[in-house]
């Protein structure tokens, strides 16, 4: 549970965390910006609305894994899902090795699925934990 809510305080944009009295003063965020973390931000950053487009018509939803899934292979959904799923996970991996978390990939994974289930839009579709998808 205090691994998922620092992990969640990373994506959440929080610095400073209190997991317990000997990390109180830890900071934890992507602390070195690699050039495969900054490309890996651009690239969402540009894609972004090719995303949100998708996702508005149903062809590309948010899995409870952390990343997109394609629902109905519309356009480009499939191109634009595994763009956006391989630079997610740069991000991810980068956390979990500057942050000492190296055997908790699928916790990251786990929670960024709940940021952007929590960030999707109404209507956007979004897998809930047990493995169905619904519409926010």
């Amino acid at each position: 549970m205090f691994r998922k809510l620092f992990i969640l305080s990373v994506f959440m944009g929080v610095s400073m965390v209190s997991i317990s009295p000997a990390f109180a003063q830890a900071k934890y965020s992507i602390k070195q910006m690699t050039p495969e973390v900054q490309q890996a931000l651009d690239s969402r950053r540009d894609r972004f609305d090719q995303l949100r487009q998708l996702k508005s018509t149903g062809a590309l939803g948010e899995n409870n894994h952390g990343y997109v899934e394609v629902l109905n292979n519309e356009g480009d959904a499939q191109a634009i899902a595994g763009a956006e799923n391989n630079d997610r996970k740069v991000i991810y991996q980068t956390i979990a090795a500057q942050n000492g978390l190296e055997g908790a990939i699928e916790t990251i994974e786990t929670v960024f699925a709940q940021v952007q289930r929590d960030k999707a839009s109404s209507g956007d579709k979004i897998q809930d934990a047990s493995g169905g998808w619904i519409a926010k």
